[in-house]
């Protein structure tokens, strides 16, 4: 793991761990190292930030790393992850970065990089951009400044933004009229977004959550606070609902009897839909290990085959990639459809799931229906040294205690977050009363080895 950039990108709280001071450090390494790369080319750079309060002095201290070291800054303003990264793809730029800290609260943000293939950034940058973020801020490990015309220029390009709305659009297979369809943005990156492609595509939509403030950013609200759209499809009766988290990478549904779609059961729908219209391509999803059991005995039951990757939509892409298959994605909601996006996708994820619905006339529930869901419990346990609390004995033995109570009926994951301090405990069981009990029992033993650390 790297020291600052995570699974997702650069993350911590707003003006404690990530400061503006390191966002202009970033710009000016970015255009630093693309100027040196492009010999002599004026290196471009998409920028775009989601809707919390901290990502304008991001927004604005990035941008001015980037131009002082001689790269051309497009900023696309507030706009999702999925669109800078298909803007930085289609329109050939050297990178893209976006602003945000995903699902997060509004008091903490994220730097999210983007490669020329609007893939997920990796090696030899990251690697060289922190060394530079420890050096000391002046002397000999100073970059030069740009200067006269080889100032970097600002460019509104809003019009991305837009080009990217009309590519959703265009990949609408169905009309939506007549289909009520219900949306909560997070008060995020989608607000705008999601609401102009559905109306466009002429479905009857409902909207929540879509005034951000700068503050409530996923505030008992999207994807990770699903419960009042499952009470807001419900009383509306609608047909579906969305919620997406404050990027807009993720995307969980809603069926008309508020009961919950995760990214399991997405990614089930589609695969089904693709292998029966033969584009399943090598008949083989990828999966991480936080998918449910119920999944993979679905999967099984089709003869479709699955790959298990480590949490993350960036190793969901590389299994992808090197396998093959089109589609994949994560229990929360990442899923990647790669003949069309690098990274996950809500707003498309969503357009994918009413495909699949209006193909097989299917209400929602039906797409629920197609799996059994297996009862998980996650305990999230705050611990500063991750790496301390997975090697203590104590919580070596409360796994394996667990996992022999359970045999084939269910399993057991404990790992570290690779974007928070914290330690994910996740147990499934036959029953609920099971998860819970075996849950608590192995969180309790995470929690005294992160005393233990602390201490240390």
């Amino acid at each position: 793991m790297s020291k600052y950039f995570g699974t997702d990108g650069f993350r911590g709280e707003a003006g404690v761990t990530l400061t503006a001071d390191q966002a202009y450090r970033v710009g000016r390494f970015i255009g630093r190292y693309l100027v040196e790369r492009r010999k002599g080319e004026r290196p471009r750079v998409v920028v775009g930030k989601d809707t919390r309060l901290s990502s304008y002095m991001f927004e604005y201290a990035l941008v001015a790393g980037l131009v002082a070291s001689g790269a051309d800054a497009y900023m696309m303003h507030v706009t999702t992850t999925p669109s800078v990264a298909y803007i930085t793809r289609t329109d050939k730029f050297d990178c893209g970065v976006m602003i945000s800290a995903s699902h997060n609260a509004y008091t903490d943000n994220g730097i999210k990089l983007l490669n020329g293939q609007g893939e997920k950034e990796d090696g030899e940058l990251i690697a060289l951009m922190e060394a530079y973020l420890d050096a000391p801020a002046a002397g000999e490990s100073e970059l030069p400044f740009a200067t006269g015309g080889d100032i970097g220029r600002i460019v509104d390009y809003t019009s991305g933004r837009n080009r990217y709305i009309g590519y959703l659009i265009s990949l609408g297979v169905y009309s939506f009229r007549g289909v009520k369809v219900g949306l909560d943005c997070a008060n995020g990156a989608s607000w705008y977004i999601a609401r102009s492609v559905f109306e466009a595509l002429g479905a009857s939509t409902y909207v929540i959550n879509d005034k951000p403030d700068g503050t409530n950013i996923n505030e008992n609200a999207g994807s990770t606070h699903i419960d009042e759209l499952c009470k807001f499809v419900k009383e509306n009766k609608l047909d579906i609902g969305f919620a997406f988290d404050g990027d807009a990478d993720r995307c969980l549904a809603v069926d008309e009897k508020g009961r919950v779609l995760t990214g399991d059961h997405i990614v089930l729908a589609c695969a089904l839909h693709l292998k029966e219209k033969g584009k399943l391509l090598a008949n083989t999803v990828v999966t991480t290990v936080m998918s449910n059991l119920g999944l993979y005995k679905a999967l099984d039951r089709a003869g479709i085959a699955y790959i298990k990757t480590a949490v993350g939509d960036k190793y969901v892409y590389e299994a992808m990639r090197s396998s093959g298959s089109r589609l994949g994605g994560e229990q929360s909601g990442h899923v990647i459809f790669s003949k069309h996006a690098t990274t996950g996708d809500g707003i498309l994820t969503s357009l994918k799931v009413m495909e699949v619905m209006l193909a097989k006339k299917a209400t929602a529930s039906k797409l629920y229906d197609l799996m059994q869901v297996y009862p998980q419990t996650l305990i999230n346990v705050t611990a500063q040294d991750k790496a301390a609390v997975e090697a203590d004995g104590r919580v070596k033995a409360a796994i394996a205690e667990a996992e022999e109570k359970l045999g084939a009926e269910g399993r057991v994951l404990v790992r570290a977050s690779g974007t928070e301090p914290l330690v994910r405990v996740m147990v499934e069981a036959p029953t609920e009363k099971e998860c819970k009990r075996l849950a608590e029992k192995i969180a309790n033993a995470v929690r005294a080895a992160a005393k233990g650390a602390r201490k240390e």
